[in-house]
């Protein structure tokens, strides 16, 4: 009968939990369709570019169903530099063999391109002659660049993210809870002071932690490092920055930690999956827009263009500016939250 009672007990506090009963049934259930979509979107085709090139190997590559633009030399150069082509293919100038030139960045894509291009080879033929084996290239990386090398970006920005996310949210709702901010909110002070002295506060120790990964990844992990470190940095720190002020954000609709941990499965676990990690371009269009509001996306973008490709700041410019726009949209709604729930 004790035993009976205590279980009775169990499911009735859990039957009122509606957080709890949504992490347990419908978290899951969501995180397995986004999976789905991700991993069932279509095999990645890469894009080739094509200069002074015969139409019978230009129609060979198309018969594998691959994309194929003509350009001139200059043209080329630009496309592939910009990460809109995979590879360039063109006459040498000084061997009877075609010039192979890949953007290199992403070893999943180069596997691609170099079987598409040993296919289309098997296919082609000009009489008894087949066309010669290309002369490979890479604008970035090489051939021995290892998947680490790819996905370390990714992971930097991921990690820097989830720990500032939850030790930042966390740490604002036991200030909640402890009665410090109610005594704050008592005080003269305005609420977007108590947000950006908060957020100053936190931010110093974000700070140091996104140096430390950044620094233990490519000075101790040897991961790639092509760019300047100090862009590293910055976009660690804008990263941090953006989780910062989100996980207070989500702290304000929590009434303890076991809630804040609840948030994880539909905040942090969707940004893996749209971060990079996998290839946005085998997913549906519909599906690539979600991209467009996850914060870590944008860091990724800028760490892989520092890290990999050298980029500087006219590259990721518009990934540091984003960035700062959600941060600046997650302090103004703290804001907001601050004035809905000041007697909490």
């Amino acid at each position: 009968m004790r035993v009976r009672a205590v279980i009775i007990r169990i499911l009735k506090q859990l039957f009122h939990d509606k957080r709890t009963l949504a992490m347990m049934f419908v978290a899951p259930m969501l995180i397995l369709y986004l999976m789905s979509l991700v991993f069932n979107g279509d095999t990645y085709t890469p894009k080739f570019g094509a200069v002074e090139i015969p139409d019978a190997v230009v129609s060979a590559l198309r018969s594998q169903g691959v994309e194929v633009a003509v350009y001139d030399l200059t043209k080329a150069e630009e496309e592939l530099s910009a990460g809109r082509l995979d590879a360039v293919i063109s006459k040498a100038v000084e061997s009877p063999q075609p010039q192979l030139k890949l953007e290199g960045s992403d070893p999943a894509r180069n596997k691609a391109v170099i079987l598409v291009w040993q296919k289309a080879l098997q296919s082609f033929a000009t009489g008894a002659e087949k066309l010669p084996q290309p002369i490979v290239s890479y604008l970035h990386g090489s051939e021995e660049m290892a998947a680490f090398d790819n996905f370390g970006p990714v992971l930097i920005g991921f990690f820097v993210f989830f720990f500032v996310f939850l030790l930042s949210g966390i740490s604002f709702l036991r200030e909640r809870t402890g009665g410090t901010l109610e005594r704050l909110l008592a005080t003269p002070l305005r609420r977007w002071e108590i947000v950006v002295g908060y957020v100053l506060g936190f931010g110093i120790f974000t700070l140091l932690q996104s140096a430390l990964i950044a620094w233990f990844a490519t000075r101790i992990l040897g991961m790639m490092m092509v760019g300047s470190f100090a862009y590293v940095l910055l976009i660690t720190l804008l990263l941090a920055l953006a989780a910062l002020t989100l996980g207070t954000l989500i702290s304000a609709f929590a009434n303890n930690e076991f809630q804040m941990i609840q948030f994880i499965p539909l905040v942090i676990v969707p940004q893996v999956f749209f971060s990079g990690l996998f290839s946005l371009d085998s997913m549906a269009v519909w599906l690539r827009w979600v991209s467009a509001v996850m914060p870590l996306k944008y860091g990724a973008d800028a760490l892989r263009s520092i890290m990999i490709r050298g980029g500087g700041w006219n590259d990721i410019a518009f990934d540091v500016f984003v960035l700062l726009a959600f941060s600046l949209v997650f302090m103004g709604l703290n804001i907001v939250a601050l004035r809905k729930y000041r007697k909490i």
